[in-house]
Order: structure tokens, then C-alpha cells, then sequence
């Protein structure tokens, strides 16, 4: 048995979507008594650190519409039913930046929001970066911009608000304590 460990006694799906579904668990506490879980169902990210020759990061600066706003971010994608994390990430980074790699190495895997949601992400880096020849058409609802900083633009960046989300921070958190560029 898993310490504080919550059984679930029935569940109710609210919604399903594209990208997410919404379910209501009941469950029995550790204590005996029951309570409701909110939970968020998602099947899974990469998110990728991608470093090009010249030492500069790149990212993506895209429009949240959860944020009603544009943010800076290391590219990202949802794994797709049958893909393995590598090659989500191998996929989302020449969709979403057009170049590709032959060194992609994995980070680590964390969650994002164990409080409610079940989404795992999966980080990569990417060196030795080549531009593809023909770049992969992306998500036809998804507009992106290319934008390569170096480490203390994007941390000036980070301060000014325009990096905003957990996994591009730790991306460059990650960087600076591996002394990578």
C-alpha cells in the first residue's frame, strides 16, 4: 500500500476533449472517510532545451490565450497516442523551430500540477542543432516565433515577465547549473 494512499470508489467523467479530460473521483481516505477529487487527465509532454552551435537557446513566443498573453517558452508538444517521448520531441522541435538534432538526450520527468492533474512532461536537450532542409508543417491552430537568446537575455527575460512557465524556467535553471552554454 502507498503511504496516505486514497481508494477510488467511483468515477465520473465530465468532459472529453482534444487535449484534456475532466473527471470526478470519489475516494476513501487514509482515515476511512470520503471525500471528491477534481483530477485533470492528459496524456503526457516533452518539452526540449535546445542549444544551437553558437550557444544561444531557442525558443518559442507564442500566445496563451489561458494567460491572455504571449510568453517565451523552450518548445513543447503533446505525446501523441503510440509516440514514444523521443519522438514527440524530435517531431515538436523541428515543427515548432525547424531545426532537428542527432544528439537529443533526456533530462528528467516531473509533474506539473500533482495536485489535480496527471500530466507528466518529459525533458530533453538538444545540441548540435542542424536546420532542416523543409520544415514540418505544425499545428494548423498554433502560431509561433523564433527567437534565440543567450542565458542572460533569457534570465532578463525571466525577470521581465516574458518567460513565465515552470518548465522553461527550470530549463534554464538547468543550463546555468551545467554549465552548458
Amino acid at each position: 500500500m502507498k503511504k496516505f494512499e486514497e481508494k477510488t470508489i467511483h468515477t465520473e467523467q465530465i468532459y472529453k476533449g482534444k487535449v484534456i479530460s475532466l473527471q470526478v473521483d470519489d475516494v476513501t481516505l487514509p482515515n476511512g472517510k470520503t471525500s471528491k477529487r477534481e483530477l485533470v487527465k492528459h496524456p503526457g509532454a516533452v518539452a526540449i532545451i535546445p542549444i544551437t552551435k553558437e550557444g544561444k537557446l531557442v525558443f518559442v513566443e507564442q500566445y496563451r490565450k489561458a494567460l491572455e498573453r504571449s510568453t517565451l517558452e523552450i518548445p513543447a508538444g503533446k505525446l501523441e497516442p503510440g509516440e514514444s517521448p523521443e519522438w514527440t520531441a524530435e517531431r515538436e522541435l523541428e515543427e515548432e523551430t525547424g531545426y532537428k538534432t542527432a544528439k537529443l538526450e533526456p533530462i528528467t520527468s516531473f509533474s506539473t500540477s500533482p495536485g489535480f492533474a496527471d500530466e507528466i512532461v518529459h525533458m530533453f536537450l538538444a545540441r548540435d542543432l542542424e536546420v532542416v532542409d523543409e520544415k514540418a508543417d505544425g499545428d494548423e491552430d498554433e502560431f509561433v516565433e523564433l527567437v534565440e537568446l543567450t542565458l542572460d537575455e533569457a534570465f532578463r527575460m525571466e525577470r521581465e515577465g516574458r518567460i513565465f512557465d515552470a518548465k522553461t524556467a527550470y530549463s534554464l535553471l538547468y543550463v546555468q547549473a551545467k554549465g552548458l552554454v
